[in-house]
């Protein structure tokens, strides 16, 4: 993008001491430290110092030296109290974190990876029953959000150096990859309920970020296929950056106006790029465009890691203070042995995390959620927008019957105006025949065929009004039968919305299963719920070995072994975890005919999901279809009124009209009959003894025009 939106990251706050029998002044400065890099500087001091000490003091839990430490509870305020020198260390080590996470959420978007590597070797090396702030879960959360906020500030760096645009997408990719481990364990019920009020803050902002990140990616990935002239795909990529994009856009609300901005930036950058290349698609290289799914998915490259911690790392901590007090080869060999322990666990996690990738991609592919997996239950209720509708109608009860008489009025004064109309061609009509066989019967050539002789100037007029009325009745018919079209179409949805609910429900689709598809249902809900109890059994044993782990302390052997038999002793002392590594493995190996059951079982249910899907569909369809009549309600009768008041100004119009129609056709007439009196005294007077042949030509021509020959002028007495 030509500039690089910042959206806002998540901080967390910083632990608050209480009693502690320490030396003041060490307590005020490592409890009370600056927010900034020097406040860091001091944590580490404090916390490496604090790990010299516990490795020769016997201030442990339930050891001699122990005293009360107590510190609050982050999320309730709560003072939480433990005679544990770990407790100290665990609690400063939170706090480096939220200083680390405080920090880079600042301008300079710098040590995010810092924050991930303190809350990673604080899950690792420390018990989580302390408080709830440092349970396992909420510090699995912290490390990824972590993770992901540096891929963040990454990914911003890598857009503003314009780094080549795939790797820009595997980097934004891999943002999206870290949120959503994040957003799982922000919608994990016990993660949830430890967080409180801060949870739905932050899964919205995750949930929005997870969408933005996707559609950068899928921009940068429209922009290297725009670079390999694939123009097609770069339509299916753009187009899917924008479906993203709106997604975030619809769970930014409530965001502050930085998010707006941010979003509203880049929604012209996508939506430029994307009406681009449609348009050069279709206007210039008409290439096919792909399906998104087709396309090679973006892998994430992670490029940022928990930066580790070392408690015994003179550059950071200085010099052993109580280097005197303990020997130095007992706690070489303690440091050993948890570094033993830590292999122990990366090598089982590598496997867990390996068979979860796969379980996830797996679920995923599937699409089969345990609690919607049959969605039977919905059918048996009206939903409640359906309900809320039958309700607005039960207090209206005539809501039909206006409607109806609404139309039936309308319909009246519709017929009024088309027979006035009517009437009107018809004068016109037969005025013109008259004028036809007038100039016929004078001997004059008529008009061709189709063409009327032209009119008398009040007709003409008449004519002209007459068109301009058909014209805008024809026009208004339209809208006429299309409004009684759309009353056909809601007056029985409404109907049925006014009465009983039984009718209601009966009127919504259910499925139908048999036997068997009951049978492949439950079985395939017996699978998930396998799945279920796979996933976690192994989150328990994982648990167990890392509290196995945690509370593994063999300083008071290491301090009585002899240094050639230190590897012995390891050697051990590790065997006490492989009972829940025969466990896990056995865990682990399951999955691979569990999900095989599952793809059976999956198969088989094809066909019910596909007829569920179908009647789901159209369940949905029915219930729209007949909200969708409810709210037209006030439309047809608004668009009815409209319609009366309309046809009754041209009512008026059209019988003021026939009166001047009638009054010039008889106009007319009398006209055509003064001609004819005219034309007839121009003719010879008769014989005594016969009538001449013209004359009596002449009078049978007017008879069969519809002109009484009593209407001919009498000779004159005695003429002959």
């Amino acid at each position: 993008m030509e500039a690089v939106p910042r959206m806002p990251m998540i901080w967390l706050d910083l632990k608050e001491a209480g009693e502690f029998a320490f030396n003041a002044a060490v307590k005020k400065s490592a409890v009370n430290v600056p927010r900034d890099f020097e406040g860091c500087s001091t944590l580490r001091k404090y916390f490496g110092q604090l790990h010299y000490l516990q490795s020769r003091i016997p201030m442990g839990a339930e050891q001699e030296a122990a005293v009360p430490i107590a510190w609050t509870e982050i999320f309730s305020g709560k003072t939480v109290t433990h005679e544990d020198i770990k407790y100290e260390q665990a609690c400063i080590l939170y706090n480096l974190g939220a200083l680390h996470s405080m920090l880079g959420a600042m301008d300079k978007r710098v040590s995010e990876e810092c924050a991930a590597g303190a809350f990673t070797y604080l899950r690792d090396h420390f018990p989580h029953s302390y408080s709830v702030d440092m349970s396992h879960q909420i510090l699995n959360l912290n490390i990824n959000l972590m993770l992901g906020q540096a891929q963040e500030c990454l990914l911003e760096k890598s857009m503003l150096d314009n780094r080549k645009s795939f790797l820009v997408a595997r980097i934004s990719a891999q943002v999206v990859d870290y949120y959503k481990e994040a957003c799982r364990a922000l919608e994990n019920s016990e993660t949830a309920s430890l967080l409180g009020k801060i949870q739905k803050d932050w899964k919205k902002l995750v949930q929005m970020k997870i969408y933005y990140f996707a559609a950068v990616a899928h921009l940068h990935m429209g922009k290297q296929a725009e670079e390999q002239q694939k123009f097609g795909e770069r339509v299916i990529y753009f187009q899917s950056a924008l479906d993203k994009l709106n997604e975030a856009i619809k769970l930014a609300k409530g965001q502050p106006e930085t998010v707006q901005e941010a979003l509203r930036f880049t929604m012209d950058v996508i939506g430029g790029k994307y009406n681009s290349a449609k348009k050069d698609n279709d206007f210039i290289y008409h290439e096919a465009v792909p399906a998104l799914d087709t396309l090679q998915s973006v892998k994430g490259a992670s490029l940022v890691k928990a930066l580790p911690v070392n408690p015994t790392d003179p550059a950071v901590t200085g010099p052993d203070i109580f280097a005197k007090l303990v020997p130095m080869a007992a706690h070489e060999a303690s440091s050993l042995y948890s570094e033993e322990k830590a292999k122990l666990l990366r090598d089982v996690m590598a496997k867990i995390e390996a068979k979860n990738e796969v379980l996830d991609q797996f679920m995923d592919s599937m699409q089969l959620d345990p609690e919607t997996v049959d969605n039977l239950d919905m059918y048996n209720h009206i939903p409640p927008i359906l309900m809320e509708k039958c309700a607005a109608l039960s207090v209206r009860p005539d809501t039909v019957k206006n409607l109806v008489q609404s139309m039936q009025v309308l319909s009246g004064v519709f017929t009024d105006v088309e027979a006035s109309l009517k009437e009107i061609r018809d004068l016109l009509e037969e005025d013109e025949v008259q004028e036809r066989k007038l100039q016929e019967l004078l001997g004059k050539v008529p008009p061709p065929q189709g063409s009327p002789p032209p009119p008398s100037p009040g007709l003409a007029e008449v004519s002209k009004e007459c068109s301009k009325y058909m014209e805008v009745h024809e026009k208004a018919s339209f809208t006429n039968t299309e409004l009684h079209k759309a009353m056909n179409l809601h007056i029985g949805n409404l109907r049925l919305l006014s009465g009983p609910l039984e009718q209601v429900r009966a009127a919504l689709p259910s499925p139908t299963l048999s036997e068997d598809d009951k049978q492949v249902l439950q079985n395939l809900k017996r699978i998930l719920a396998k799945v279920q109890e796979m996933r976690d059994q192994r989150m328990s044993l994982e648990q167990q070995l890392r509290e196995m782990i945690q509370k593994d302390d063999i300083t008071t052997s290491l301090v009585t072994t002899d240094r050639s038999e230190m590897k012995k002793l390891f050697e051990e002392q590790l065997k006490k975890y492989d009972q829940i590594k025969v466990y896990l493995e056995q865990n682990l190996a399951a999955q691979e005919n569990v999900l095989k059951a599952l793809t059976d079982a999956n198969v088989k249910y094809a066909a019910v999901r596909k007829a569920l899907a179908e009647v789901e569909h159209k369940w949905n369809t029915t219930v729209q279809t007949l909200v969708a009549s409810y709210e037209a309600y006030e439309d047809l009768m608004k668009k009815s009124q409209e319609g009366k008041d309309f046809y009754t100004d041209l009512e008026g119009k059209a019988a003021k009209l026939l009166e001047k129609a009638r009054a010039a056709c008889q106009a007319a007439e009398a006209n055509r009959q003064q001609i004819l009196e005219k034309e007839l005294k121009k003719q010879p007077p008769p014989r005594p003894t016969a009538p001449k042949p013209a004359l009596q030509k002449k009078q049978l021509e007017l008879e069969a025009g519809g002109l009484d020959a009593g209407d001919l002028p009498k000779p004159a007495a005695g003429s002959g």
